[in-house]
């Protein structure tokens, strides 16, 4: 394409099983193999774990076991942990590319540009009846990313516990910062909050003698998370990096937490929890309320329930 200012676009690097997306201070790698979000460096600082995937459960509570939750939706929990990726597809500036890996990626060479790339992923989930989740990545004008998500409902399918997008960073966060509700809320649990800036300078979950899911934020507008660790030890941490996401139409629900949903599943006491080495930032589209009227039986009530046969989407932006 011709070009007269080639720093305010993007850098296309078009790998066997990668694409690679360069912008200004930040830095994208796509995985073919993976299926997702490979990389995301900013400033120098890598903010990636591993490959984002669309998550579906979060850890029972003592009212989800009273009720026997788990038992009548636990097919999501295999969901959360499992899930293949099964088509690709990529657009540069409105042009749809399909599948651009070896040796179709040939064509390109190492100095190719855009205005806009979009990516998506689609995903099956493993236990029948199968539904799918798209997730598309648009990077835009200097580096921003958008992401949407859209999952798929079926009929027949069980009470969704939560659906959203999971992203795991290689260290713990210092503490994080977001636009919201006051306190840990749930749809069922929001009278409570207040809406404000407020800062949290830990991301350790709440001291319950059974681990269960905790740290929940509804109606966020934007968080920002911060970290000055790095696994890179060629890599000396001087200042605090940050990463900012937003809502980009409605808002959105999130936790920060130094564990994935089945890390808490896992263990029956405190003590038994691993180490907290990474942070898990979780962005939803959608969370079933706690309960709580008793802990003995007592469903959720309807309205804070999800319909797993109805679609879903949200989006927000990476910045």
């Amino acid at each position: 394409m011709a070009c007269t200012n080639k720093k305010s676009l993007l850098r296309v690097v078009y790998g066997d099983y990668t694409l690679g997306i360069h912008g200004q201070d930040v830095h994208y790698i796509f995985s073919y193999a993976t299926g997702g979000l490979e990389s995301l460096v900013k400033g120098g600082m890598e903010w990636l774990y591993r490959t984002p995937k669309p998550t579906f459960w979060r850890a029972l509570t003592d009212n989800d076991r009273g009720s026997k939750f788990h038992i009548s939706s636990g097919r999501w929990l295999a969901a959360d942990m499992f899930i293949q990726c099964k088509e690709i597809s990529v657009c540069v500036d409105g042009k749809e590319l399909g599948y651009p890996c070896a040796p179709v990626n040939n064509v390109y060479s190492d100095n190719e540009y855009a205005d806009e790339v979009s990516i998506t992923f689609t995903y099956e989930t493993i236990v029948p009846p199968i539904n799918t989740v798209e997730v598309t990545y648009t990077v835009q004008e200097a580096g921003e990313l958008l992401v949407s998500v859209h999952y798929h409902g079926v009929n027949g399918l069980p009470q969704l516990p939560v659906f959203g997008l999971r992203l795991i960073m290689p260290t713990k966060a210092d503490k994080y910062r977001y636009a919201g509700l006051s306190g840990e809320t749930y749809p069922d649990r929001m009278a409570g909050g207040v809406k404000g800036i407020w800062e949290e300078d830990s991301i350790a979950p709440t001291p319950y003698i059974v681990p269960q899911d905790c740290g929940m934020h509804m109606d966020t507008r934007w968080v920002e998370i911060y970290r000055h660790r790095s696994l890179d030890n060629s890599r000396k941490m001087r200042d605090t990096q940050m990463l900012k996401v937003s809502a980009a139409d409605n808002d959105f629900a999130f936790s920060c937490l130094p564990y994935t949903a089945s890390e808490l599943e896992n263990a029956t006491h405190q003590e038994e929890l691993p180490p907290e080495r990474r942070t898990v930032l979780c962005i939803y589209g959608a969370v079933r309320g706690v309960g709580g009227i008793d802990s003995w039986g007592s469903d959720v009530e309807s309205e804070y329930q999800i319909d797993a046969t109805k679609d879903i989407q949200f989006s927000f932006r990476i910045s």
